[in-house]
């Protein structure tokens, strides 16, 4: 069960890097929010029955029908900036009468817009089939946006062919396609792998089970006390044993971004590999696959305005032509006899059975019909100058004020690219609690948990952590909303009857027990 923090330690182990906190100021938070202090089980009650707010905030959830940026925009307008949130059928609801939706759980899955939804029925409705090897109209249909779709993927990224585009369920599958196919060719007995401390268990698990099976050694990046990888450490670990170096472009916990372009220029030099997990940076920043000088590099749709259950794999083409298949079946073959097999040419050796053809064009979509024509220099312009930049800033400074408040990765100051996410924990509140609190509350979107990196969070010397996240399409007015009902929800949590330690009441402990 979810507890309210009265055992959870928050400093981390001498040695390891200090999440940075805030100043302590002797605020009474309930009183100042106009919430009279009640024992925790009964406000908690009040929350979820809806009872301590039902207003509507000025400026937060308002519909807009202006049009997105057109097609090749460096910037945007205020105007068309705000417009953007009405191409988010999701972003206009009301989580209960009068409380909005304030969605900032980015990091885990974007909202898809419009012009991705009404390509995902037209194909179903108009063009479904299963594609390649029919010869039918609408097969044939079918196949034409399936393949445009790897091609826009592929210019999306700079890919320098689409072909060396690989559809996949998601980023973790790119990754375990890799793992258990060049990885399983190549990787011998004291061969080495580089990761980081920071990395998704998506980049982590994998390579732990391939160095089971082929005795091959993990070494680990860590961290500077800023929140920053160590990057003089990480590199002195890369040498002539290193077959792999795999990182993530953005920490999905930190929001620091690495220097990839530096790693893979030393990594190469001894002959390594290099793999990026770009899940957190595809959506948010051009990224050029032929800048980056990666061998590899994964993404998910989902976090990038595209549906679930599709990512890709970029590999190099003599890569992927080089490594064996992943799955067998339909599809990823050449020619079939009872004695044996030989399979097709890529991307298509790498994608057996039915692949996710819908979704695919789906995501073709979201990189074409919408990031690129709303321009990716838009959106990292609006990133860098007043858009998610912004939010990150004002993010940070908004959390920073709170009593008791430990934030993890670098600052705004230290590190201006920083992503637009901020992990955090509270003295004395649990994660889950924080986040049901600012739900019920005021519609706050809001993960916790260990954002499936334990080892992080280990190095951090605790176990969870809030994290807000914010896109393109969110806004000042929606974090200072979410910022007000963590207040309001560390207040009710801290304050119990005569100064006594809060309980969660029996049905609030079980939710979050769920």
């Amino acid at each position: 069960m979810a507890l309210l923090a009265q055992g959870l330690t928050l400093s981390p182990p001498p040695g390891l890097p200090l999440a940075r906190r805030s100043n302590p100021r002797k605020t009474e938070l309930a009183s100042a929010r106009g919430v009279q202090p009640t024992h925790a089980a009964a406000a908690t009650t009040a929350l979820v029955a809806g009872a301590l707010t039902n207003r509507r905030t000025p400026g937060v959830g308002a519909r807009v029908v202006s049009k997105a940026a057109k097609p090749g925009k460096s910037s945007w307008s205020a105007a068309e900036a705000e417009g953007l949130r009405s191409d988010f059928p999701a972003l206009q609801q009301e989580v209960k009468p009068g409380v909005p939706l304030v969605y900032l759980d980015n990091a885990a899955t974007s909202q898809k817009p419009k012009q991705v939804l009404d390509e995902l029925n037209r194909f179903y409705s108009q063009d479904n089939s299963n594609v390649h090897r029919g010869m039918h109209t609408l097969s044939m249909r079918s196949t034409e946006a399936f393949e445009t779709a790897r091609q826009k993927v592929a210019k999306f990224v700079n890919a320098p062919d689409s072909h060396e585009i690989v559809f996949t369920r998601n980023a973790t599958e790119a990754i375990n396609l890799v793992a258990r196919t060049w990885g399983a060719a190549n990787i011998a007995k004291g061969d080495e792998i580089v990761l980081t401390v920071m990395e998704h268990h998506a980049n982590l698990v994998p390579w732990q089970l391939l160095a089971e099976s082929t005795g091959a050694v993990l070494r680990f990046g860590r961290l500077r006390d800023d929140g920053t990888l160590d990057v003089e450490q990480f590199e002195s670990l890369i040498g002539d044993r290193t077959k792999l170096v795999a990182l993530c472009h953005v920490s999905n916990v930190l929001g620091c971004v690495n220097p990839v372009e530096r790693v893979a220029k030393l990594a190469h030099s001894v002959g390594a590999k290099v793999l990026v997990d770009a899940c957190q940076s595809v959506p948010h920043m051009p990224v050029d696959v032929q800048t980056l000088g990666a061998d590899w590099l994964v993404a998910s749709g989902h976090k990038m305005c595209g549906p679930t259950g599709i990512g890709f794999l970029w590999g190099r083409g003599e890569i992927l032509r080089g490594s064996p298949p992943f799955l067998g079946g339909g599809e990823m073959i050449d020619q079939v006899t009872l004695e044996g097999s030989t399979f097709n040419d890529i991307p298509h050796k790498f994608e057996a059975g039915t692949p996710a053809f819908a979704e695919a064009v789906a995501l073709g979509a979201a990189c074409e019909q919408y990031l690129t024509d709303l321009g990716m220099a838009a959106v990292s312009q609006r990133r860098r100058a007043g858009g998610e930049h912004e939010l990150a800033k004002h993010l940070w400074s908004r959390l920073e004020a709170l009593p008791g408040i430990h934030l993890y990765g670098p600052s705004p100051e230290t590190q201006p690219d920083r992503a637009s996410l901020v992990c955090f924990n509270v003295d004395g509140c649990h994660a889950n609690d924080l986040a049901t609190l600012v739900d019920q509350d005021r519609g706050v979107a809001m993960r916790s948990g260990h954002h499936c990196t334990q080892p992080l969070h280990g190095e951090l010397g605790v176990t969870a952590s809030a994290r807000l996240s914010a896109y393109f399409y969110n806004t000042i007015e929606e974090i200072d909303v979410a910022v007000d009902a963590l207040e309001v929800a560390i207040g009710l949590i801290r304050t119990g009857p005569a100064g006594d330690e809060p309980e969660l009441d029996p049905a609030m402990a079980a939710l979050l027990d769920a």
